[in-house]
């Protein structure tokens, strides 16, 4: 058994709420606490039932998970007093960044420069929580119909094992490019 059909097999046998529920749970945990990788879950459990209603659930889903992490993440922090120097610190980091204003978070869905974004909105005084919810919710809609609509390209044209392999590829290729985006900008930036 390879990497890929392990990695399939994953959502065998669940039907299509269990699979939604994964992902709002993979993206909440990604947005909350570590990374998940949920690009590549939320592309195996298209592939679970590739139709455009469940892409839509499940794009759903990833909004959702997203941003009930992120902004419970921000009620957290913004409850607890956090010293000074760290919201300095904060602040200097995103002012290194080309945009330093909210559009960093549409940003962050192609560069990762941002982590726990819900401290860093609940830290920088001059974002506006509504106005980060629109750029989240956008950058999510982009990037996730995006991959959806190549998904759905690759199943329609190639035959299944390719189409599997060839997604698998595209989303460690998404991963990687992110990761190097993000280090490449960081160390233009002056950042370690």
């Amino acid at each position: 058994m390879g990497l890929g059909d392990w990695l399939y097999g994953l959502f065998e046998g669940m039907g299509p709420e269990w699979v939604v529920l994964c992902i709002f749970l993979l993206f909440f945990i990604d947005a909350l606490l570590f990374p998940t990788l949920p690009e590549l879950f939320f592309i195996l459990g298209f592939n679970r039932e590739p139709t455009p209603i469940f892409g839509c659930e499940l794009l759903l889903a990833a909004i959702v998970g997203e941003l009930v992490g992120i902004f419970l993440l921000y009620f957290f922090v913004s409850k607890i007093r956090v010293p000074k120097k760290i919201t300095d610190i904060a602040d200097k980091y995103v002012n290194f960044l080309i945009v330093s204003d909210e559009r960093a978070l549409l940003m962050n869905r192609v560069a990762p420069m941002i982590p726990f974004t819900g401290a860093f909105i609940a830290l920088i005084d001059a974002w506006k929580p509504l106005k980060c919810m629109f750029y989240i919710v956008l950058g999510c809609v982009l990037k996730y119909g995006a991959i959806l609509l190549a998904s759905n390209f690759f199943f329609t044209y190639f035959e299944s094992d390719m189409a599997q392999t060839t997604m698998l590829v595209m989303i460690f290729a998404i991963i990687i490019l992110s990761f190097v985006a993000s280090y490449f900008r960081k160390k233009r930036s002056g950042l370690e």
